[in-house]
């Protein structure tokens, strides 16, 4: 297991060593204190199975960081770690395709479950935002009253729950196409179908709504 901690804060990253060695003691830490430290590092080997990204950087905007780091290295889960983790923040994070939001004032035990269920291949989202979200537009259901159990109660076909997986994974179209041998205008209209068998407007929404029923999809190939 190869981590990155990108973060400033010399303590934060003394005290994500102690909490990534939790999970496993042969576990092979790499530590960025900006994001030009980060890139160079992922440039001169970009072998890394997670990267732990504080938003608050000093030299670069963290959302840009977060883009940019998704674009180049879309097999790499990232994990943002912040102090800002209000409900706006958290979800243009997923958006961008972060497979986490770990607010920095969480105890270690929520960072452990965070990061166990992001290698499981999850998505954590704080418990508030899941709250927040719920009071939103109604979770999907197959019928009246019953969540649905899986995708398929919503009607979608078997390449659409591929297309979902991918989404969860926070693949942008493009990035999609290219893992599942579609054109971009198919995998569009599936996207489309996605959001609408979910009553959600965007992938982030996309994304609670799926962590709000439980589903556990796993992309091609894991």
């Amino acid at each position: 297991m190869r981590i990155l901690v990108v973060d400033d804060h010399a303590l934060i990253r003394e005290a994500l060593r102690n909490v990534l060695r939790e999970l496993d003691e042969s576990v092979a830490i790499r530590e960025a204190a900006s994001a030009k430290d980060a890139m160079l590092l992922l440039e001169q080997d970009s072998d890394v199975d997670l990267i732990v990204l504080d938003l608050g950087l000093p030299d670069r905007d963290g959302f840009e960081v977060l883009g940019e780091l998704r674009e180049r290295f879309p097999a790499t889960s990232i994990v943002v770690l912040s102090a800002f983790n209000d409900y706006a923040n958290v979800t243009r994070a997923l958006d961008l395709g972060a497979f986490g939001f770990i607010p920095k004032s969480g105890s270690r035990e929520v960072m452990l479950g965070a990061l166990r269920l992001v290698f499981a291949g999850g998505i954590y989202i704080p418990p508030d935002i899941l709250n927040r979200a719920k009071a939103g537009p109604p979770i999907p259901s197959a019928t009246a009253g019953q969540p649905a159990s899986s995708p398929h109660d919503l009607g979608l076909t078997d390449r659409q729950v591929e297309v979902l997986a991918q989404m969860m994974q926070g693949k942008s179209n493009k990035a999609i196409c290219r893992t599942l041998d579609l054109a971009e205008p198919t995998v569009k209209k599936h996207v489309t179908a996605v959001l609408q068998a979910l009553n959600v407007t965007n992938r982030t929404e996309a994304v609670i709504a799926v962590a709000n029923l439980g589903w556990k999809l796993q992309p091609p190939g894991r």
